[in-house]
């Protein structure tokens, strides 16, 4: 049976680069695309790292159910997984990884049970998560303010995950994901 993989964590906390580094490891994971209302930053491209929509379009498919589940983090500002995706993915016998927010991550977790492992990536401190905003280049000083906000307010949902593995080091991190979702698959469940 195949089976769900769910990170979350705080943004700039490091998933998605330990996300990538996991699908590197040739372990049949694949990608869930999420969709979102944002724009595309920097290089991301439409149907690779997001299915990207207008907030109009992302309501449209809200009502017509097509969410497995979905967030509306900041105003305007949606985020989900479309059915159809994961659907696909299982159907397709791949293990399926998501790159999701805490509410989605845990939505998930309740829908799949046992057949989910979730996975909350913890940044070393507020102060870290700060620096590597800014480095990242790609928000506006207060944006970075408002996503710290929020980053305080995900931290506390850490405890509702099966595991918390905290991201200080990047090496250490990277080894303990894979152990953790190479053993997950491992299992008969």
């Amino acid at each position: 049976m195949a089976k769900l993989i769910i990170f979350s964590a705080p943004s700039g906390a490091g998933k998605s680069t330990l996300v990538r580094y996991l699908l590197s490891q040739g372990l049949n994971l694949r990608f869930s695309i999420s969709a979102t209302s944002r724009k595309p930053r920097g290089e991301e491209k439409d149907g690779r790292e997001y299915y990207f929509l207008s907030p109009e379009a992302f309501r449209e498919r809200i009502a017509r159910n097509e969410f497995l589940e979905y967030e509306e983090v900041y105003t305007n500002k949606f985020y989900g997984t479309l059915k159809s995706e994961v659907d696909r993915n299982l159907a397709e016998g791949s293990n399926v990884v998501f790159d999701v927010d805490c509410v989605g991550g845990l939505n998930i977790k309740k829908i799949y049970g046992d057949q989910a492992l979730s996975i909350f990536i913890m940044p070393p401190s507020v102060e870290v998560l700060r620096e590597r905003l800014e480095k990242r280049g790609t928000d506006a000083p207060q944006v970075i303010d408002h996503r710290l906000a929020k980053a305080e307010y995900e931290m506390s949902f850490a405890p509702q995950f099966d595991v918390t593995v905290c991201n200080d080091d990047y090496e250490r991190a990277k080894n303990e994901i894979l152990k953790l979702v190479t053993d997950f698959i491992k299992e008969e469940r």
